[in-house]
């Protein structure tokens, strides 16, 4: 029988790459507990729940799981596993283990004493975040150091967009070629995960930048670039399209016409908005012509190239709504009153107003929600998100939303959860780490006080989070939520509007 050395960082490394094969090398989960103790690393046992792996497999009744350390060290039935001295044990019996959720698409995270935690009570351990700038770098660094708890932080760039912008500082614009591979190289030397590219990009910018992550190794993701077909986009690497932003219009058989009409509309300096809401209203005319060959041929492209969706179906869901649908929901307690206020003053402008826009808004969202059922049935990669940080959409309880609705729109629970979970992991290079409760992987972890599989409402239920080994039961969780609360509803400090917190950036 194999022994490890009682060196912790040895210990991690050899757990980390014996993975699946400890039971098959006959090792026995109260011999590595044991080195485990002597090296200095927590045990944990969850025992009892019935384990939804994430894999694809059949759900295991009264399974036990033991975690050494941040790493998934054995499963199994509960049966056969003795006890472990010294080990917490966590009482899964009646209860459903997941793999830690996956946000996909996120900002806000240097709302420190908000989002973080947020994150977290909601079962959410793993985040992308999709504008990077100097403050929320700041907090993803701290995160891990360990100086603040918070979820895992996949980084985007700083935005890359056109010199014509719907956006702000600190977005990018950059003009020319030139200017697009020299801001990819900021990136990598920030050490971002992945370039984030938008909507005016003109198309010599787009493929400079295609050409320069390619040669760094960065992927890029993000908005149709309107100056850009989007096959042509999935086949220069883009690695996601967010928001169903020009699905609509590329699965119509009014494809060509819809194109030809932007093609034609310039990007107007003084009203940047103007090219954003004819887009979106031809998209939303083109559900109405939404054509099936023309589909097909276009989610087979997309799976061709490797190019995933984003449906962020939670902001869809509030920006094609009236403007007050949201606006007394129990969780704002959770958002601070400078964010309120600019999510009441937003929402205007995308919220429809007549009883006719409103019915139009219905049926446009969902048409979106059908285009995400059949790209899953064409194959192409589906991630889930919800673009927090937008009106009404928040970090953490927004992910359970985003569940719902796509089981609303016609994928099974199980199907759904694997968008957060595995398909997340896959999505991010991840998946020899992450996304499954398998031996080997991160031990990041959701225990449930009913069954996903069967209601996928059950995701709100949780009992107990945990991330990177660390137990946060639901004591801590209620404390998590408290600590939030007290936070946003802090009085600002004297002569500043945001107490300690940052400028309102905008999202996207």
């Amino acid at each position: 029988m194999v022994r490890v050395e009682a060196n912790r960082r040895e210990f991690l490394r050899w757990l980390a790459t014996a993975g699946a094969g400890l039971a098959a090398a006959g090792i026995a989960p109260a011999l590595f507990a044991q080195d485990a103790a002597a090296a200095g690393l927590a045990v944990v046992v969850v025992r009892g729940a019935t384990l939804v792996d994430g894999t694809g497999g059949p759900d295991r009744p009264d399974s036990a799981v033991v975690l050494v350390g941040d790493r998934i060290a054995w499963t199994g039935p509960a049966g056969a596993l003795p006890p472990l001295a010294g080990a917490q044990v966590v009482d899964g019996r009646g209860r459903y283990l997941i793999p830690g959720l996956w946000d996909m698409h996120t900002h806000g995270l240097d709302y420190e004493e908000i989002f973080p935690p947020l994150f977290l009570a909601n079962g959410v351990t793993g985040i992308r975040e999709m504008w990077g700038y100097a403050e929320n770098r700041a907090t993803r660094a701290k995160i891990a150091r360990g100086e603040l708890l918070g979820p895992r932080v996949v980084m985007g760039s700083s935005i890359l967009d056109g010199p014509v912008s719907l956006l702000t500082p600190p977005v990018t614009k950059v003009a020319t070629p030139a200017e697009g591979r020299a801001a990819v190289r900021a990136a990598a030397d920030l050490g971002d995960d992945f370039v984030k590219v938008y909507f005016y990009l003109p198309a010599e910018v787009f493929v400079a930048i295609a050409d320069e992550c390619r040669a760094l190794g960065l992927p890029f993701g993000g908005h149709w670039p309107y100056r850009v077909g989007q096959v042509d986009a999935a086949r220069a690497g883009l690695r996601s399209f967010e928001h169903l932003f020009g699905l609509p219009i590329a699965t119509s058989s009014r494809r060509d016409e819809l194109l030809a009409v932007l093609a034609a509309t310039p990007f107007d300096p003084a009203a940047p908005r103007d090219f954003f809401n004819l887009a979106r209203e031809l998209d939303r005319q083109a559900t109405q012509a939404y054509d099936p060959a023309t589909a097909a041929g276009h989610f087979a492209a997309l799976a061709r190239h490797g190019t995933w969706l984003s449906p962020t179906l939670a902001v869809n869901r509030v920006i094609s709504s009236p403007a007050a649908a949201f606006a007394h929901d129990v969780r704002l307690k959770y958002v601070p009153q400078d964010l309120r206020d600019y999510w009441a003053d937003r929402i205007t402008l995308f919220a429809p107003t007549t009883p006719q826009q409103i019915a139009q808004q219905h049926a446009y969202f969902e048409a979106l929600q059908r285009l995400v059922v059949a790209a899953s049935e064409a194959g192409v990669g589906l991630i889930g998100g919800t673009d927090c940080e937008n009106p009404y959409v928040y970090p953490g309880f927004s992910l359970h939303d985003e569940l719902e609705l796509l089981v609303q729109a016609g994928l099974s629970p199980r199907r759904a959860l694997r968008m957060v979970t595995r398909d997340a992991a896959a999505y991010l290079g991840r998946e020899a780490t992450a996304g499954t409760v398998t031996p080997g992987k991160v031990a990041d972890l959701v225990l449930l006080d009913a069954n996903p599989v069967a209601d996928i409402r059950a995701v709100r239920r949780v009992h107990t989070v945990v991330t990177a080994g660390r137990v946060l039961d639901r004591a801590a969780l209620d404390g998590l939520l408290a600590g939030v609360e007290a936070a946003a509803n802090r009085p600002p400090a004297a002569g500043n509007a945001r107490s300690a917190r940052l400028p309102v950036r905008g999202c996207c």
